[in-house]
């Protein structure tokens, strides 16, 4: 159906049902918008093109709000679908469909109440037209509502664009307002109005597409902004301290001085459960106590969905001499809301006990269930609010806070983080033309706050424009992102719901690294490594980011505190404890943030925090090169500050021997001025290096990383699984180079250890003649040392160190020598 002009949509007739007002408001026109879509040629200081109207940008008297200062303005047109009255009667559902030039969007589908209904129900939908996408130079809103059964038009509403009203944050929403629909006889409830990414609409508003893809982004939530919080997790503490009338009833197994039974205690919440260790209990009672006073700790969530199952297991021979074992199990079913949350490692907390019911395989007959049903078990639990429950690396922690709100202390600066866009992904599918294209979005995570950018579908160029902003408690902690290529787009494909959403790339920022009230705008790499191709760039992230401060002295404060809460140090976790619970917490994180709608996947929560990595632990030729260069790289200065003292020694630069001598009777004639003078030279290097200081956060170094010269067979070696999934031939090759790596490391190892073996071996006395020859030393040079001033006792090693080549042997020194003499503990080695 053509219309060959704009109908301008004038309001209905209001009924006297409606809200009852006078006869005279009912037949006039809709007011017309309080400001036109400001005209200009401009938009973000560069010309989109010619022509008025919404298309041709905001000009200099733009009224948009300041909160999205970080990135680039994108204006978009904002229709609001709420719902329809006064329809012919249909069978078929009705559905509103909005389109501006080449773009179009349509509602989900709305049953109509009955034949006799007079209305379809309820949309409630909003799309968002992006004035970049649009090719039309003064296009028309036109508003269809169509039945789905066919597709035919029941009505339409149209609107010139350049007269929707502007809405400019922080102003209410625009009410919606019912428009006689041309042809039908009924009526609709629509709101236009032009906006920003600032707009509230924004994250749940439908983006329309070109027609390719409309229907792909119509299916799907999973394409929306969205902001995420991450559970709150605390340490669930249980002391299980010993149990009492546990009765090994069942199956002919009881106990006695020969069949001694091994009793233990295992803890499940949710899905991880962790035991205790067995203990024996020999006594030839019906009924036996038993005690473990071992400590059991677990990562939960509030709120606390999964109670703590304890289940008491006792295993030991048959009297018969049955081949299997006989498990008698009792159980108690203990919510998490029953047990205290502690603040502070001081408060103490009381042991209680806790019925056990007969519970599994070994439950006891009728006749002994009386006098199982005494059983029961004394614990000891509480929820420490006071540890700070880490899902992330430590190295790459966002946040250090305790689990309690009371112990939180004041912000100290404000993070903000314009994610700008993209640019040069790597195409991840092919769009119907043939040319690779990828349906991409950003999500960053800093603290417990997670945000995912809207999915900008078939770009490789994306532009997201959109800004966040967290609170900032500690600056040495780390801002994540990284970009994905959505995989869930196709809800009509019953397998897209097994799909992973692809890594395309992360970057990680150093907040401590940033300068104070400073924007940097700079694109990071986003880069990943594969077994087969090795190291690929998938293309760039482009961040604005502005770290504000609010407090200089807590700031300067906080770098004289610990990381971590008071606890921690107090009364710490072991580090295994500590690494079994970050993957707990992080496993919970994904479980529940994949429950939100639309929900963060697993795969990309576990990217982002790591959780499924195990390269910390595990061997890598790629990571064992690089730590080595960095070994290097820092051992580096100190190598080239002795290269140059040796050098000035032998008068290599006679000009730089000579103020070295100047300076050595100088300190040596004033003492009192060496403390002050070393600290004068490293100040004054601060001050020296301050030029050359870093002008951007650091990003991704594959050069140190080693990754630019990693084989394939070392890139698959680093990604398998553990243990090893890979051939018996390949795991061979790969033990046989790992022998020859880790050989010249325990050569390197050893050479070290000879070294501190003879240092100790001077006083040890394991080569007579060398102690006795070292004692006698010592004993000289403290009688010299006493009766000479050390001024020149420095000014006289100075001097011979710094004196002319033409005294100096090649030979080594007779301290050198002496010291290679001296034995160690590899001739005690096999």
């Amino acid at each position: 159906m053509a219309y060959p002009y704009v109908f301008r949509a004038q309001a209905p007739p209001v009924r006297a049902e409606d809200n009852n007002k006078a006869a005279k408001d009912a037949a006039a026109p809709v007011p017309q918008a309080r400001e036109q879509w400001p005209a200009g040629a401009s938009r973000s200081a560069r010309p989109h093109g010619a022509g008025a109207g919404w298309l041709g940008g905001l000009g200099s008297g733009e009224r948009l709000a300041s909160a999205y200062d970080l990135v680039e303005t994108m204006h978009y047109l904002y229709v609001r679908a709420v719902k329809a009255r006064g329809l012919p009667p249909r069978a078929s559902s009705h559905y509103v469909e909005a389109r501006v030039g080449n773009h179009r969007a349509a509602t989900r589908r709305s049953a109509s109440e009955g034949k006799a209904a007079a209305s379809p129900g309820e949309w409630n939908q909003v799309f968002a037209f992006s004035r970049d996408g649009v090719q039309a130079t003064a296009p028309a809103l036109e508003v269809f509502v169509r039945d789905d059964k066919d597709g035919g038009c029941v009505g339409r509403v149209a609107f010139d664009v350049a007269e929707v009203p502007v809405r400019v944050p922080p102003d209410s929403p625009l009410a919606p307002q019912w428009y006689r629909l041309e042809g039908a006889g009924g009526e609709v409830m629509l709101a236009v109005w032009a906006g920003t990414q600032a707009d509230e609409a924004f994250p749940d508003a439908w983006h329309a597409t070109a027609d390719g893809a409309a229907a792909a982004v119509h299916q799907v939530q999973s394409t929306r902004s969205k902001v995420y919080v991450t559970p709150k997790l605390w340490y669930l503490r249980m002391s299980v301290l010993e149990a009492q009338d546990v009765a090994p009833l069942g199956g002919g197994f009881a106990y006695s001085g020969q069949h001694a039974a091994e009793v233990f205690a295992k803890v499940q919440v949710g899905g991880v459960v962790l035991r205790t260790r067995p203990c024996r209990a020999t006594r030839g009672s019906p009924m036996t106590s038993v005690a473990w006073d071992e400590e059991l700790v677990f990562a939960v969530a509030e709120p606390f969905e999964d109670p703590a199952v304890l289940i008491i297991e006792a295993r030991g021979a048959h009297p018969a001499g049955k081949n299997k074992d006989e498990i008698i199990i009792g159980r108690a079913v203990l919510p998490l809301a029953l047990f205290e949350k502690r603040l502070d490692g001081r408060c103490h907390v009381q042991a209680q006990w806790f019925s056990l019911e007969p519970f599994g395989f070994g439950r006891p007959p009728p006749e002994a269930a009386a006098a199982f049903a005494g059983g029961r078990v004394q614990l000891r639990a509480c929820l420490e609010g006071a540890y700070h429950v880490m899902e992330e690396p430590a190295m790459y922690a966002s946040d250090a806070r305790p689990t309690a709100r009371q112990l939180w202390r004041s912000p100290v600066a404000v993070l903000e983080v314009g994610v700008l866009g993209a640019q040069g992904l790597t195409p991840m599918k092919t769009a119907g033309s043939g040319r690779g294209v990828t349906d991409a979005y950003c999500v960053a995570k800093y603290g417990n706050k997670w945000v995912r950018t809207r999915t900008v579908v078939d770009s490789c160029e994306p532009r997201w424009n959109e800004q966040y902003t967290w609170e900032v408690y500690d600056p040495c902690t780390v801002l994540t992102l990284a970009v994905f290529n959505n995989c869930h787009l196709a809800a009509g494909d019953p397998a897209a719901a097994a799909f992973r959403d692809q890594r395309i790339g992360k970057v990680r920022i150093r907040l401590s690294t940033l300068e104070m009230d400073k924007v940097y705008t700079n694109a990071y790499p986003l880069v990943t490594l594969h077994d087969a191709s090795g190291l690929r760039k998938n293309g760039e992230l482009r961040l604005a980011v502005r770290l504000t401060c609010l407090s200089l002295g807590a700031v300067v404060r906080l770098y004289g505190q610990p990381f971590l809460p008071t606890m921690h140090y107090t009364h710490p976790l072991s580090a295994p404890q500590l690494d079994t619970l970050r993957r707990q917490a992080a496993g919970i994180v994904a479980a529940r943030l994949g429950r939100a709608e639309p929900p963060l996947r697993r795969e990309v929560v576990e990217y982002m925090l790591d959780a499924g990595s195990h390269a910390s632990w595990t061997w890598s030729i790629r990571r064992s090169k690089a730590n080595f260069l960095r070994a290097t790289a820092l051992l580096s200065a100190a190598a080239g500050a002795a290269r140059r003292l040796a050098g000035v020694c032998c008068w290599e630069k006679p000009a730089a021997t000579f103020l070295a001598h100047v300076l050595l009777v100088t300190l040596a004639c004033s003492p009192e001025l060496v403390p002050p003078a070393a600290f004068l030279y490293m100040a004054a290097a601060a001050v020296w290096n301050y030029r050359r200081r870093p002008r951007r956060p650091a990003h991704v170094d594959t050069r140190l990383s080693c990754a630019e010269a990693a084989r394939a067979d070392e890139l698959d070696e680093e990604q398998d699984t553990f243990p090893t999934s890979r051939a018996n031939a390949v795991v061979r090759v790969r033990y046989d180079r790992l022998r020859s790596v880790a050989g010249r490391i325990q050569t390197v190892v050893g050479d070290v250890a000879t070294q501190g073996e003879r240092v100790r071996s001077l006083l040890a006395w394991r080569d007579p003649r060398a102690t006795a020859i070292f004692t006698a030393f010592c004993l000289a040079a403290a009688v010299v040392l006493y009766v000479t001033p050390a001024r020149v006792v420095v000014l006289v090693v100075g001097l011979y160190a710094l004196r002319h080549p033409r005294f100096r042997s090649r030979l080594p020194s007779a301290a050198g020598n002496f010291f290679k003499r001296l034995p160690s503990r590899a001739d005690t080695m096999l």
